[in-house]
């Protein structure tokens, strides 16, 4: 991959530099100091990666988040000192298109490096990602949870499944501060995000919503006036029971947790109707599953291109023809009043 490092300290971008070009794979094509640099380099040079710092002089790495991906758009990993104590804008960075954040690697004095297994793996990740083309999931990967195409009609059990990425994060904040208290439908969330920042991501959103937003725990039921959000590197899984479980199965999948696996699990189990829906994110994670809801009759809700921080997802399941509606993000809230109020 062709990389660039934004980052105001010289022996960070310099020990970036050595870890990401040690394994032969990659080259750093530029390093900025400050984010304007950043914005005006992605313009003339346009990286495969961009590493962003969040704390730096002249502009700070979310409002250069920002303007990178509504000018010269890139997959961008927030590498920062903290990234638990810098939350609050990590997930601005991420609503604005950023795909994951990691600690800065720390090298040591005899050399050794505290966190370059975590740092590689996030980049070896996102190789595989921008790597991907935007044909349809093979069904034979999420076999184990085929089920079969007959029509469903809603019923009073109703659950609503949400799939995001890649700018998920402010996507839900605005689709969930705007559901009032009292909405009695449950709410369960598949958002491609690192266990390290569930929690903070948790209470980030029920900061801001008047239904509960919780982290799922193995064996937790959907609930109404509840959001359960996915909460480790494992798949969430709806069970037999109707109950929500994280599996590590199928252990192949870039994406994890997975929009997919979920959705599959929902069509399975699921004794009721079904509002499925998929919001901004890069690659094509959750269309297939998108599109077996609504050949089983329920209803589907893609995102549409103008409001989606990085337009992946939703338009593969658009590709797919498999969304019943194709909305901006300011409308979903409204239709789910809608439906279930």
């Amino acid at each position: 991959m062709r990389i660039a490092i934004v980052d105001d300290t010289l022996v960070v971008t310099e020990g970036l530099r050595r870890i990401a070009e040690e394994s032969g794979e990659h080259q750093v094509i530029w390093v900025a100091c400050n984010g304007i640099e950043a914005v005006d380099l992605c313009q003339k040079d346009t990286p495969d990666l961009l590493l962003m710092d969040l704390i730096m002089p002249v502009m700070e790495g979310v409002e250069a988040t920002r303007l990178i991906m509504a000018g010269s758009p890139c997959p961008i990993l927030i590498v920062s000192t903290s990234i638990t104590k810098y939350a609050p804008q990590v997930f601005s960075a991420m609503g604005f298109g950023a795909l994951d954040a990691v600690n800065t690697p720390i090298i040591n004095q005899d050399g050794s490096v505290t966190g370059k297994e975590a740092f590689l793996s996030k980049i070896h990740t996102i190789a595989k990602l921008t790597a991907e083309k935007t044909t349809p999931k093979s069904r034979s990967l999420v076999s184990k949870l085929t089920v079969s195409s007959r029509v469903v009609r809603p019923s009073n059990n109703p659950l609503i499944a949400i799939g995001c990425s890649a700018g998920g994060p402010q996507a839900l904040q605005e689709i969930l501060s705007r559901l009032p208290e009292g909405f009695s439908v449950p709410i369960v969330v598949i958002q491609h995000i690192d266990e390290v920042f569930s929690d903070d991501m948790g209470k980030w959103l029920n900061s801001y919503c008047a239904l509960d937003v919780r982290i799922a725990a193995n064996q937790d039921s959907p609930q109404g006036g509840v959001v359960f959000l996915g909460g480790t590197n494992d798949h969430l899984v709806l069970n037999s029971d109707q109950r929500l479980e994280y599996t590590k199965d199928p252990v192949d999948f870039v994406y994890r947790p997975s929009v997919d696996v979920f959705f599959q699990s929902v069509l399975k189990y699921w004794k009721g109707d079904v509002t499925a829906m998929l919001l901004t994110g890069m690659g094509r994670d959750g269309s297939q599953g998108l599109l077996d809801c609504r050949e089983r009759g329920f209803y589907t809700v893609a995102q549409d291109e103008e409001s989606s921080a990085v337009y992946g997802m939703p338009r593969a399941a658009a590709k797919l023809n498999a969304a019943v509606d194709i909305m901006p993000l300011n409308s979903i809230a409204e239709k789910l009043i809608e439906l279930y109020c």
